[in-house]
């Protein structure tokens, strides 16, 4: 029991560190646990809870599904098409997954050639739009980061989401940003303005594992509010890591400065006083990072917020096993490595998560993984911070438990925190099967400070 125990908690760690939707082990159980006792002493009757959905027993597979099945919302998936694709996958096959989702990706993708064939153009991007998701879901858990079709399917992500956005007649721009010797992808999508006006912009990147593909929804929300959006991939991100190599790095003011430079020198109609940065997942503890020494941000969104990345990482190792943080804080590195490959070598799900963390990070054992993460701490530097900042929290928030809230009272900025609760449906991970609330929140914030000198 207790070795069963260890693993399932493995395959959590693993997921923290590399998954950007995960119930909390409250969650998984069905309730939180100060709501269950609350219960308990009213009517003895636990409350029913919507999550987990019950389709896989594995709660990496679980999660990630529901943010898949939450893209519904902003129409980048469907909720058959979803469903019917979970129904075939095999949890046993580490490839299944990824082989499943492919299918059904190219099957849409068939489609769209059909329907575009018979001139009915905006069907065919509605096709290649949710194919371009397919692709990326397939991506999400993909256990050879190194073989080739992960390139290949990159590839086809992009090519099927700008021909979707074409032919649906999305405003939009296909950019590169300068960065170092390199560029970074991206999709601007302009305001509908008068001429000689200039409006706000939202920049919005990730975390570890969703792609500026994934965000439609700011995209589409900030236009109608008269902003300017950017959607891009940084290092470590989406199509930057798949097709360019280039792994994390901590230092992410580094990344949004040449973005805002790009900005600035190619985008007249926007106004850089009124600048809104967005962080999501892992990018909840990047932005802030950004913004402890770029000061052209007027607003910051971090969903959720992160003050020390390390925190979580140690806290998962504990659970694990009380002698793993010991021995890497000890030095003992070969040692540390060997159990920490021990327990990859029980799950393949731990394997890949691990596997894919050292990829995305550019190291190659474990143990200089851990020693990247310490670089992913803000707590000398978080009194720098002058923006306002918008601070997320989830009652179902598992990879950076209670961090939200540190960060939050480390800030000496003007500052709100924000938690969602299961009540309102947004307490997991970047609120996914909630983007409605999601999206009304944030964006009511950004309304309501824009302006605000």
């Amino acid at each position: 029991m207790k070795r069963e125990t260890n693993r399932r908690s493995f395959v959590k760690l693993a997921a923290t560190a590399g998954l950007c939707t995960l119930a909390s082990p409250a969650v998984l159980a069905g309730s939180h646990p100060e709501q269950l006792a609350e219960n308990e002493e009213t009517n003895k009757i636990p409350k029913k809870s919507w999550y987990p959905l019950g389709v896989f027993k594995n709660p990496v597979l679980e999660s990630v599904f529901l943010f898949y099945v939450g893209s519904t919302w902003q129409r980048l998936s469907d909720v058959g098409e979803c469903f019917d694709t979970a129904s075939r996958i095999d949890e046993a096959n580490d490839y299944s997954w990824s082989d499943q989702w492919i299918k059904t990706g190219n099957r849409l993708k068939v489609l769209g050639d059909a329907c575009l064939k018979e001139h009915h153009e905006f069907t065919a991007g509605e096709s290649y739009l949710r194919s371009s998701t397919y692709y990326r879901a397939a991506l999400h858990h993909y256990p050879d980061p190194a073989n080739k079709i992960v390139k290949e399917l990159s590839l086809k992500v992009v090519k099927n989401y700008k021909m979707a956005l074409k032919l649906m007649s999305i405003p939009f721009e296909a950019v590169s940003i300068p960065y170092m010797k390199t560029e970074l992808p991206g999709y601007f999508f302009p305001a509908k303005l008068k001429s000689n006006k200039k409006a706000p912009v939202i920049i919005l990147h990730a975390g570890r594992d969703s792609w500026a593909e994934d965000y439609l929804w700011v995209a589409q929300q900030a236009v109608k509010r008269g902003y300017h959006c950017l959607l891009f991939d940084g290092p470590g991100q989406g199509k930057v890591i798949r097709i360019q190599g280039i792994p994390f790095r901590p230092d992410w003011e580094n990344v949004i400065t040449p973005v805002l430079d790009f900005l600035k020198h190619t985008k007249k109609e926007v106004d850089m006083n009124k600048t809104v940065l967005m962080g999501f997942s892992m990018g909840g503890f990047l932005a802030p990072r950004a913004v402890t020494v770029e000061k052209r941000i007027k607003l910051c969104v971090a969903n959720p917020g992160v003050l020390n990345w390390t925190a979580s990482i140690y806290n998962g190792l504990n659970q694990i096993d009380p002698q793993l943080l010991p021995l890497f804080q000890a030095g003992n590195y070969d040692l540390f490595d060997q159990k920490i490959e021990e327990y990859m070598r029980t799950s393949s799900y731990v394997k890949w998560g691990i596997t894919d963390e050292l990829w995305k990070y550019g190291v190659h054992k474990p143990s200089e993984l851990i020693k990247k993460y310490q670089e992913y701490n803000i707590e000398a530097v978080a009194k720098n911070i002058g923006c306002r900042m918008m601070v997320i929290d989830g009652t179902g928030e598992e990879f950076s438990v209670g961090e939200a809230k540190r960060l939050y009272d480390a800030l000496t900025c003007p500052k709100d925190y924000v938690l969602f609760t299961e009540e309102d449906t947004g307490y997991l991970h970047c609120q996914p099967g909630a983007l409605a609330i999601a999206y009304t929140r944030i964006f009511n914030w950004v309304d309501k400070y824009i302006d605000v000198i």
